[in-house]
């Protein structure tokens, strides 16, 4: 599939369908490898509308079938993506048993991961194996120093790492990942969290790097500043600064523009989510 043919039933990543087309985030993936420096993960918080964030934990059962249920009302779900409130490849084999299930009464519906991508070399092949059309990896750094201030420690194959250490393996197993992923038909957009002071000089880089990996879209994300976490009394930028990067960035990879930062329980449309009506 050519993603430029404007044939992607994602409203992620074709903002063209985003109004008509709804997706389904099942939170089944509590566990997460790494500690980002601006995440607070909280399950019972049905007021806040932002990642990490989510209801309940469900088990490949229930999430299928609650699935099958909100499908009922929601006939306009194309997409079945996982995205915490931990890291989908830190719990892979409850996210694969989900698509079987699902798969083996629904046979159209596409299925995406959103992950830190520490383990997305890795898992790759299985990704592709397991029938996902779809990947985001947030990239949030390119040079370890940098990264060493975005997060806190990584756990990899039971080694727990931090500082610069930490951050170049974060950052090779990433865009190994990005790169493999890629090459294998499956369509990727990189996330990218926009921190003032921080990483804010370096997301042009970001950018150019990720399209050069085969990444076909890009998403700036504005920082949500989260009671609890280390960048709890950061500021959000103005939406016109983000705007800003995001045409600087436009040279190098597509942008994305209508992200709401959803939860990982979500439901609907982008800009209409009832997950409220469902758990």
């Amino acid at each position: 599939m050519n993603p430029t043919d404007g044939n992607l039933k994602h409203p992620c990543f074709n903002h063209s369908v985003h109004k008509e087309l709804a997706r389904i985030h099942l939170p089944v993936a509590p566990d997460c490898n790494i500690q980002c420096n601006f995440c607070n993960r909280l399950y019972d918080c049905v007021n806040e509308t932002r990642p990490g964030v989510t209801s309940k934990i469900l088990t490949p059962e229930q999430a299928s079938k609650k699935y099958f249920e909100i499908k009922q009302e929601l006939n306009n779900i194309t997409i079945v993506g996982f995205a915490g409130p931990g890291d989908p490849l830190a719990n892979f084999d409850k996210i694969k048993k989900t698509v079987e299930l699902i798969r083996e009464k629904d046979k159209k519906v596409d299925f995406c991961l959103s992950t830190n991508g520490l383990m997305a070399s890795e898992y790759a092949e299985e990704i592709v194996k397991t029938g996902f059309s779809y990947v985001t990896i947030t990239i949030n750094s390119i040079t370890p120093e940098i990264g060493a201030e975005i997060y806190d420690y990584i756990i990899y194959k039971d080694e727990f790492l931090k500082g610069k250490e930490a951050s170049e393996l974060l950052i090779q197993k990433q865009l190994k990942g990005l790169e493999i992923l890629s090459s294998r038909g499956v369509v990727c957009k990189v996330n990218t969290l926009y921190v003032k002071g921080i990483n804010d000089f370096q997301i042009k880089d970001i950018a150019k790097l990720a399209s050069e990996k085969g990444a076909y879209l890009m998403n700036i994300k504005n920082l949500i500043p989260t009671k609890g976490s280390r960048f709890e009394n950061f500021k959000t930028a103005p939406i016109a600064e983000i705007d800003r990067l995001r045409k600087a960035c436009s040279g190098y990879i597509k942008q994305m523009y209508h992200c709401q930062q959803c939860r990982a329980d979500s439901a609907g449309l982008i800009s209409e989510d009832k997950f409220k009506n469902f758990y």
